[in-house]
């Protein structure tokens, strides 16, 4: 069970890329009240498939509203801005495939433990060290909407490199190997 307090996501991960040969990760996603998916966000290569099992869910894809409930799916199509949210009283309880699988398991992992430790701190958003080196570590998974990729990644890297070079990134790779590991970490 991944737990991401801020979010107010609990994920239970059905089939795993290893499981898989890595052409997809199977997940279950149960969502509060009032949760949501921290941010806008695409993925550059991966389709996501959200199938609604209870509750109702409000996504925005490609700019576009969608409301769902159960029995009915939304497909997030590779490099498409979109977000998700509750959108009812209820939890909401939705079986997603993430294809190809990538680190999405560890990003998934990584992205809770952060929060977790966000939450103790107190602070309502994350580090900046932080966020950078989690950008930099998963970007064929994740990216940020709107900005042009080359110059997000060209800032995310030099961040991430200057935390490393000056070794303030311990506390994200505290939170990334108590996620499951550094299964894969970019250079600088």
């Amino acid at each position: 069970m991944i737990d991401n307090p801020i979010s107010g996501e609990r994920i239970v991960i059905h089939q795993t890329a290893v499981e898989t040969g890595g052409t997809l990760l199977a997940w279950e996603l149960r969502l509060a009240p009032g949760g949501r998916v921290p941010s806008s966000h695409a993925h550059p290569v991966q389709e996501e498939r959200f199938t609604v099992v209870e509750g109702r869910m409000r996504f925005r894809v490609a700019g576009r509203p969608i409301i769902v409930g159960p029995g009915e799916m939304v497909t997030v199509p590779p490099g498409t801005v979109h977000s998700f949210a509750n959108a009812g009283g209820m939890p909401a309880r939705v079986l997603v495939t993430t294809t190809p699988a990538l680190e999405m398991e560890a990003l998934l992992e990584t992205a809770a433990a952060m929060a977790r430790e966000q939450r103790s701190a107190g602070r309502s958003l994350p580090r900046l060290v932080d966020l950078a080196l989690f950008m930099t570590d998963f970007e064929p998974e994740v990216r940020a909407p709107y900005v042009p990729a080359a110059l997000v990644r060209l800032v995310m890297r030099s961040l991430a490199r200057t935390a490393r070079w000056r070794r303030i990134d311990s506390r994200y790779r505290a939170a990334r190997v108590g996620a499951g590991g550094d299964r894969r970490v970019a250079s600088g």
